[in-house]
């Protein structure tokens, strides 16, 4: 991996041409056995040589320790181990991919680095079943052009995993008409939970969507009884908070349907991301996107949308 691969990885200008698109880029990465795997390129900061590891104790299962990287300590995960992908040799991890997102760094060591592909997001599925192991920790499936199978990390459930899903306390509730109600999207099980525990606390009602395409469905089905009732959208749907990277239909051309159809005139869309950077802000902002809130924030997403439900 290192110059090729590099130069892909720090054209951050270039990859937020992607959004509306619904196309994504997958580092394609193996932990030395014949599965491949991939990870969303927006949520890999640099691919190195595996340092040296500071052994740590009482540490979470899979994680080998720590490193110092620019002045920060953070935690290295062994990502065969965390998956008990048992026919590893723990001598193969040679490869260390540095992470960012939910305003975590993390190192993740894999047998080693392949390539950078482009892939639609219509071609990206759910798993059909949510097994025990490995499955648990994959949000979703591809296929390359020769048939091969790329299973999509699920780095939100992994760093729930290791260090603990977000404390939700207590948030002072929204006054707001209870016929009133708003609409959110996200793949992430963690950041359902998260964002339903929010809602629960803020006493409002909520309808919710599992990918793109099903929030995209539910939305018109939701607007065409409206239509149909003779009632404006916007009178009872105060808001809608979509995730970024979603299968089969991602975040921002979601956006774009939404800013495009006349029925959710005056609805303000949230983007509610693992993604923080500025290339992904300005990602959602091409799309249209009102507001944008980092995942796993409690106060900060409940701050965030507390004024659009009040409006």
């Amino acid at each position: 991996m290192s110059s090729a691969n590099s130069t892909l990885l720090d054209s951050v200008d270039a990859r937020t041409k992607l959004a509306g698109s619904n196309k994504m880029e997958i580092l394609l990465f193996s932990l030395g056995t014949r599965e491949t795997f991939g990870i969303n390129v927006f949520k890999v900061r640099e691919v190195s040589q595996t340092p040296k590891i500071t052994k740590t104790p009482n540490m979470p299962v899979g994680v080998e320790g720590v490193i110092s990287l620019r002045g920060n300590i953070i935690p290295v995960i062994s990502l065969a181990k965390f998956m008990s992908t048992s026919e590893v040799n723990p001598q193969a991890e040679e490869t260390m991919i540095v992470t960012e997102f939910s305003k975590h760094t993390q190192g993740f060591l894999v047998h080693s680095v392949d390539r950078i592909i482009r892939v639609d997001w219509n071609k990206v599925r759910a798993p059909e079943t949510m097994l025990a192991g490995n499955q648990a920790l994959i949000t979703a499936i591809t296929e390359l052009d020769d048939g091969k199978l790329i299973s999509i990390l699920d780095v939100e459930q992994i760093l729930a995993t290791v260090i603990g899903e977000t404390f939700v306390p207590d948030i002072p509730s929204v006054s707001i008409d209870q016929e009133k109600f708003m609409f959110f999207v996200d793949d992430s099980m963690v950041a359902r939970k998260e964002i339903i525990s929010v809602l629960d606390k803020i006493s409002v009602k909520y309808h919710q969507a599992n990918n793109g395409a099903e929030a995209w469905d539910k939305l018109q089905n939701i607007a065409n009884r409206h239509q149909h009732d003779g009632e404006p959208l916007s009178q009872s749907l105060k808001l809608i908070l979509v995730d970024a990277e979603m299968p089969e239909m991602d975040g921002y051309v979601l956006t774009k349907h939404i800013k495009s159809d006349p029925r959710f005139q005056g609805i303000p869309v949230v983007m509610h991301s693992s993604l923080s950077s500025n290339a992904n802000r300005a990602m959602g902002s091409s799309v249209g996107v009102d507001a944008y809130v980092a995942k796993f924030d409690p106060f900060v997403l409940a701050e965030t949308i507390t004024p659009y439900l009040q409006s």
